[in-house]
Order: structure tokens, then sequence, then C-alpha cells
């Protein structure tokens, strides 16, 4: 009688979790979702070849930046050995791109006067060169009044001005070209302690003086509580403003994790829509799911129950597929994915053990399952093979000869041509 009680009580819960799931699902998605996703990133692959030849198409990488934070303690070397194999590991087998947490603050550099560190920056640098992962820079500056080292506030405006400029162009010079990006100066909206000391006109002379230091650098603008909608007007007005004073803007960067363990997904997209306006590239830049205003953070739980579990892994999906619908949008940078190295421990991939959580599997199977191109057939009577793909870096054989392809948004069709 006792097993067949726990076989009850289990069938019960996989009951709920199933039509928790169901019901989410549908209220989840937009109408037409899909169709956004086929329009916006997929474009047209053509081969050539011969009447009846076999095809083989395999995607190797997406374009879109599906991507994660690297934590100082990588960069140098100092996670322990096992985490550290895990480390990478994981990361190269569910990213694309990265972006350094606390790396190139300033803060973090600079802690002491005159005293900088490069060491995490250059070991960050170094990996995912060696791995061709695309990298940002986070941040040059942030003037949120708390993480400006007293020895800046203890200058006159003429030296900090100064020192201002030597930060922007040293680290701009010495990381020329390697750095895809950078946030230029972090949070705006919510403090700005070089504006209240020096003017209005500072963020375009620290866009000026990183330019001095690499005249390509592209500088994004990243604040938080924009995607809630509870920010949005103010980041629009400051970017409006920013682009009339003439501060090269390369992008908009807005943090994903001011939600609690769901988000609003009718905020998101509406927020998504008024950023494009400004035809710049948006970047979620810091997602974690359950986010900041959730209960894990506020109340520090680091276990999640079978049902939080499902619900965190179903809420990640929901959110990347709005973004990854979105035309304007070029990427998601999770904000940590290791519960050993990530402010909410509970929003990671995988526990402190490197177990994987639901939301891992979820992950992995919308990037490489549903949103990944596998196909073959034979070439048509005219002697092509065509479909439609994501955009991305594909390997397409045909008579044991392979080629390597980009398929890119901006072309939006390419064709390899095996007749030559």
């Amino acid at each position: 009688m006792k097993n067949r009680n726990n076989v009850i009580t289990k069938t019960i819960f996989f009951l709920f979790i199933l039509q928790f799931a169901l019901v989410t699902v549908a209220s989840a998605q937009y109408e037409g979702i899909n169709e956004d996703i086929a329009k916006n990133r997929k474009g047209v692959l053509v081969i050539k070849a011969k009447r009846g030849d076999q095809v083989v198409v395999e995607q190797l990488s997406h374009e879109f930046w599906f991507g994660a934070a690297i934590s100082n303690q990588f960069g140098t070397g100092t996670m322990p050995e096992n985490d550290k194999k895990q480390y990478e590991e994981k990361f190269l087998k569910n990213f694309n791109s990265a972006v350094t947490e606390n790396a190139v603050k300033w803060g973090s550099m600079e802690p002491q006067k005159g005293q900088v560190n490069y060491a995490a920056v250059d070991g960050i640098l170094a990996w995912t060169e060696k791995h061709h992962i695309p990298l940002r820079g986070h941040n040059l500056f942030w003037g949120i009044p708390k993480f400006v080292q007293p020895w800046l506030k203890e200058m006159d405006d003429s030296e900090l001005s100064q020192t201002l400029k030597n930060r922007a162009e040293t680290i701009a010079a010495r990381y020329k070209g390697r750095f895809v990006e950078y946030d230029l100066n972090n949070e705006m909206v919510h403090g700005n302690y070089y504006e209240d000391r020096l003017g209005p006109a500072i963020t375009k002379q620290m866009a000026q003086w990183a330019h001095n230091g690499d005249p390509d650098a592209r500088l994004f603008l990243n604040d938080y509580d924009i995607l809630t909608g509870n920010k949005l007007p103010e980041y629009m007005a400051q970017i409006r403003s920013l682009l009339n004073q003439g501060v090269p803007i390369a992008g908009i960067g807005v943090q994903g994790h001011l939600h609690s363990d769901t988000f609003d997904r009718y905020e998101l997209r509406r927020s998504l829509d008024s950023l494009a306006m400004f035809n710049l590239p948006i970047r979620i830049t810091e997602f974690n799911m359950p986010g900041q205003r959730s209960k894990y953070l506020t109340e520090k739980i680091v276990v999640m129950t079978d049902e939080e579990e499902a619900l965190k892994a179903k809420e990640l999906v929901d959110y990347y597929k709005i973004c990854f619908a979105h035309p304007a949008v070029e990427g998601i940078i999770m904000w940590g994915f290791w519960a050993g190295a990530n402010w909410i421990p509970t929003s990671s991939l995988y526990k402190k053990d490197w177990s994987p959580t639901p939301a891992a599997d979820a992950y992995q199977h919308l990037i490489f399952k549903e949103w990944w191109i596998q196909s073959s057939g034979k070439a048509a009577k005219d002697g092509t093979y065509s479909i439609p793909a994501f955009y991305g870096k594909y390997k397409v054989t045909v008579k044991g000869i392979s080629k390597e392809i980009i398929l890119s948004k901006e072309e939006g069709r390419v064709t390899v041509d095996f007749t030559r």
C-alpha cells in the first residue's frame, strides 16, 4: 500500500507540473512569435551541386550572441582546478560570446590610486581569443557614487578630469581592437558622480578620450530597470540627449535581471520596441532568471523546489524567445551561469556541484535543438539545394567535400558552389 501511495503521489506531482507547463506556455508567448523568429533570425542558404548529389548541412554556431559573464577568478586562474576545468568546459558548451563581469571595472582594476592590476582582464582576453569568443568590456566608467573609489572623490575637478582622460585613453589603447565593445559609463540613469562634478558634457568627453586610445572602439550605454518599463522613459530621454550632443553611441545595453521569479511579457516587448526607434543594436547585457527582485536574492535562498526549478526553466525560455524574435536585439548575456560564481546562485544553469538544472536542459534544447539546423537532401533538377537557416556559421558537405560558410543577417542569403 505504501508503494502504491508513493506512485500515486508522484503521478499527481507529474500531472501538476505538466498542467502548470501547459498553462504557462499558452499564456507566455504572443501569437506569431515563431513567425517573427523565422522572419528576423533566418536567411536562405543555397548550395549549388549536380542534380541528385547528396547535400549535408550542419550548423556550427549562431551569429546571435548567446553569452555569459566571465568571473575574475577564472581570469586570474585562482579558481580551484576542478571548478576551472568545469567552468571552461561548460562555457564552451553553452555560449558563443562573453563579457567581463568585474575585471574591467575601474574599482576592481585600481582600488588604490596608481596600483592598476591588469591580470584578470589579460587572463580573460587570452582565453576568449584562444577560443574565438567575442568579448565585451564592462565597463570603462561607473558613476554610481558608492562604486566610485574614495581616492577619486578626494581630487579637485581639474585632477579628476585628467584622471578620467588617462583611464579612458590607457584602457582603450592597451586593448585596442581586442574588445568588441565597451560599456562607456554604466547606469547613468541611476547615478552619475562624474557628471555631477564635471558637468553634462563629460559623457561626450569620455567617448572622445576612449577614441583617442582606440578610434574604432564601439561604445555602448548600459542600464537597469529598463525592460520592466520602470525607467524606460528616463533612458529614452537620456539616449536622445546624448545623441543630440553627438555622443558616438554604438549600441544600447539593457540589463535583464530587475524582474522577480517571473517577468512582464508585455513590458519586455514594449521596451524593446521603444528602444528600437533609435536604430541602434540592442544587447540584453545582464540576464538572470530568477531576477534581482525575487526572494532568492532578497532572502538569500540558494535551494529551489522542483516546482520552482520548472518555473525558472520555463521563464528563461520565454524571455529568450521574446528577445530572439525581436529584430533589434543582437544578443543575450547571462550574468553568471554557475552557482559557485553568480550573484544570484539560484539563477544559474549549473548548481555548485556542477549538476545541471532543468533550466540548463531547457536552454540547450532551445539554442541547440529548436534553433539549430541539421539538414540533408538531394540537389534538385537545377542542381540546387536551398533551405531557410538561422544566421550563423555552417559546414556544408557534398560528395565528401566540405566547406564552411557564414550566413549573415546583413547579407540575408548566401550561395556555396560545389560545381567549380
